[in-house]
């Protein structure tokens, strides 16, 4: 899997480990978020930089999320393809991070990368997913005294409502006297 000992780790120092796994975490990202329906195993690449102090590593991630279309609620394939540079701090005594990089620390002299795995996936997820089909449709959706507009319809409608019937013109113009 994607957990070392530090003293495994140890071992490589100096060498650079080359990762290539296939991860599930499709159950702890759906208890997570509520929103992702599923998610397909996330192939999981890059390679990690071992030092004495810390553990640098470039990873890249890949897979899709099936998250709800915002206007049908049918099920959208959401691709995720994420570059990301994670550092584990073996000594924290002896290192002091840079402003812009994210820093972790080993639980109890493991280092797990499944936790920040997951953590770069939930905030890949974006608020609202439309659908191909929800894209393409014309009609939006209405109810009793409602219906989804799309911007273009709302300016239009906009213009409709304050441009007065000429008929009522004369109206308008005794409405304009009395609030003066």
């Amino acid at each position: 899997m994607l957990k070392w000992t530090v003293l495994q780790l140890q071992k490589f120092r100096d060498v650079e480990l080359e990762i290539d796994k296939l991860v599930d975490v499709s159950q702890d990202l759906m208890k997570r978020d509520s929103e992702i329906r599923d998610a397909s195993p996330i192939h999981v690449t890059g390679t990690a930089r071992i030092d004495s102090r810390k553990v640098v590593f470039h990873l890249h991630l890949t897979g899709q999320l099936i998250l709800p279309c915002s206007r049908t609620l049918d099920d959208v394939t959401y691709p995720i393809n994420i570059h990301s540079t994670e550092t584990f701090i073996l000594k924290p005594v002896e290192y002091s991070p840079n402003d812009d990089e994210e820093i972790h620390e080993p639980d109890e002299g493991v280092v797990d990368l499944i936790p920040v795995i997951e953590e770069l996936i939930l905030l890949e997820v974006p608020l609202q997913v439309i659908s191909e089909t929800a894209k393409n449709t014309e009609t939006l959706q209405a109810g009793r005294d409602w219906e989804v507009m799309t911007e273009d319809q709302f300016k239009l409608e906009q213009q409709r409502t304050t441009n007065i019937d000429p008929r009522l013109s004369g109206l308008a113009a005794l409405l304009k006297d009395k609030k003066e």
